[in-house]
């Protein structure tokens, strides 16, 4: 009888309990397998800091946010306990056969590097910015994107109400899946995005034909958006755990540009991390659910270096490399059909 160890690592997001709970269910029924949970992502791991995890204790998960073993931005190769052989040692100690990484781009990394080194490992791709090459959904995204269409929708009624111009920064790093598809569901009169840079002075265009119509306009941003002339997305927080440009703030800083320009009264709302906190949505609770289980499949087949993903409505098996092969950023055609609605 298997023991399978999971963690959750990175940042956090709606249906990773979802996950774990598929994982345990199936894993227990029908193949016979036994989990732990290592506590506080590789964390738990690399100390050998675990919970055992039975049917009982995952009851009830799919419909709570965040996770419930914890994580962190810590590496798996971080401390003087960390690195292959000491983990290997560890999973020796605490009878563990393989291990679930539950994570975004950084963990798939770790994995893959954890793999190469000898250790049995499997992953669930998890992003809310939905940028994990060869997968076309990542659970935690659709609730990211109905928070934040949420939003539009209540800023635009304190908008008119005023006559406005709201700017709504969201989440998603250097891709704009959030905003693209938030923004459309909202109506957004634009919407700018990472991967595709506007001028200061298209931006006010687009904000004065609607002002001109008579309507208070509505622009979301994503956090990573530049303007032609910066190198680098806006960040004034210094980095994250994985050394990383902590992003945030372009909101703040497009707001007042347009009320210069324009001279109508803006005000911006930055949604941070109400993206990635309460329950998630019933999509986001059936993909997480449907990869955990499938995951377990995958350790029955000793895949190893392998991750489950969505391909259309299907799951797949992809290997680390193929996930990590490029970000899978909004490409110029998804932008264009939205753009020719702006303003």
């Amino acid at each position: 009888m298997a023991t399978i160890g999971i963690l959750t690592s990175g940042g956090d997001c709606p249906g990773l309990n979802a996950v774990i709970r598929g994982a345990v269910l199936k894993g227990t029924e029908v193949h016979g397998q036994e989990f732990v949970g290592f506590l506080d992502g590789w964390r738990g791991l690399v100390e050998g800091d675990a919970v055992p995890l039975d049917r009982s204790r995952v009851r009830g998960l799919a419909q709570q946010g965040g996770t419930i073993l914890g994580t962190s931005r810590f590496g798996p190769y971080q401390g003087p306990l960390g690195g292959a052989q000491n983990i290997q040692a560890t999973l020796d100690r605490l009878g563990v056969d393989a291990v679930v990484a539950i994570g975004g781009e950084g963990t798939a990394a770790a994995s893959k590097r954890l793999y190469e080194d000898g250790i049995k490992i499997v992953g669930v791709p998890k992003t809310i910015d939905n940028d994990l090459s060869n997968t076309d959904y990542t659970f935690g995204f659709d609730t990211a994107v109905e928070i934040a269409t949420v939003a539009i929708d209540r800023l635009r009624t304190t908008g008119n109400s005023h006559k406005r111009c709201m700017v709504l920064e969201v989440m998603g790093r250097h891709a704009g899946w959030i905003a693209l598809h938030s923004g459309t569901a909202g109506g957004a009169h634009a919407i700018l995005i990472p991967e595709h840079p506007e001028s200061l002075e298209q931006i006010c265009r687009w904000v004065l034909s609607v002002r001109n119509r008579g309507r208070a306009p509505m622009v979301v941003v994503a956090e990573g958006f530049k303007f032609p002339d910066m190198d680098e997305a806006y960040s004034t927080k210094g980095l994250d755990g994985f050394d990383r440009p902590r992003l945030g703030g372009i909101g703040e800083v497009l707001a007042p540009l347009i009320e210069e320009r324009t001279g109508i009264e803006t005000r911006a709302t930055v949604l941070g991390h109400i993206q990635r906190g309460g329950v998630p949505t019933a999509f986001d609770r059936v993909l997480a659910t449907r990869l955990g289980m499938a995951v377990t499949d995958l350790v029955a087949d000793e895949e190893w270096g392998h991750m489950v993903a969505l391909h259309g409505t299907e799951i797949a098996r992809v290997g680390f490399d193929e996930s990590l092969a490029d970000p899978k950023f909004v490409p110029e055609s998804r932008y264009q059909e939205m753009r020719v609605l702006f303003g």
